[in-house]
């Protein structure tokens, strides 16, 4: 067979895991989940063990200079990945929309910025616009309802890619949550500042995701699912809260895709 007759197999997808601090300290098995179904869809994953914070804690409380050491951090950590996939939508804005703006008075650092930025991905996001899926394979019986998390929605614009992959998966009904764009009340360092206030918010949220009739709320944010997760406990509610990356996994294990 000539050169010109053989056929190559396309190039493998590159993408680094950067793990959020509430991921790192309390969900660890989100993380896990997220490996586990981009492994399942053939993407070579790798974790740099030099990440730490993105720095959205400090920046959102006005420690600017201190953001932007962890920033710079994050820059020099991940400047080989081919792509980079974040569980949260939240730690992904700051990446994406806020690194440049902290480094506005340096032109090699926001550079640097904007460059990664553009290859830096949200799970969801990562999973329609950089794979081209929406089906992954996975099955799940039950009903379903999703929360849009503030800075995925209003900041990146991910607004329908989690429906479409939530939407694919086999036996899954997907019920419409009330007022779902409504905040939760969590906020990072909000619902510290403004108790009160954050569980005003929380309350609503979480009765209309009982109103809703789900068996399992799911949002690609876990600071949203924590804060809605402690009201849902408290309440003695039979409604189980799952980030999408663990609904997938465990649908494909369901359907023996892996």
């Amino acid at each position: 067979m000539n050169d010109s007759a053989r056929t190559e197999s396309p190039p493998k997808v590159k993408a680094s895991l950067f793990i959020t601090c509430i991921l790192d300290q309390l969900f660890p098995q989100v993380g896990e989940s997220v490996v586990r179904v981009l492994r399942h869809l053939g993407v070579e994953v790798d974790f740099p063990m030099e990440q730490t914070c993105c720095g959205q804690p400090a920046f959102n409380s006005g420690y600017n200079r201190e953001a932007r050491a962890l920033a710079a951090r994050f820059l020099r950590t991940f400047q080989d990945s081919q792509y980079i996939v974040v569980p949260s939508g939240s730690c992904t804005s700051m990446i994406r929309v806020f690194y440049p703006d902290l480094f506005h008075d340096d032109r090699e650092l926001h550079q640097k910025a904007v460059a990664l930025g553009q290859r830096t991905y949200e799970f969801s996001q990562f999973l329609v616009k950089v794979l081209g899926l929406t089906d992954v394979g996975a099955a799940y019986s039950g009903r379903v309802t999703y929360h849009p998390s503030c800075h995925q929605l209003r900041e990146l614009r991910v607004v329908q890619e989690p429906r479409d992959l939530l939407g694919a998966v086999k036996g899954l009904e997907l019920v419409p949550l009330e007022q779902a764009e409504t905040c939760c009340g969590f906020g990072g360092t909000f619902s510290v500042k403004y108790p009160h206030i954050s569980e005003a918010m929380l309350e609503d949220k979480v009765a209309n995701v009982l109103k809703s009739g789900a068996q399992a709320l799911v949002a690609c944010d876990m600071s949203c699912l924590m804060h809605i997760k402690g009201a849902l406990a408290r309440r003695k509610a039979d409604v189980e809260v799952l980030h999408l990356a663990q609904l997938l996994d465990r649908g494909l294990s369901r359907q023996g895709g892996r």
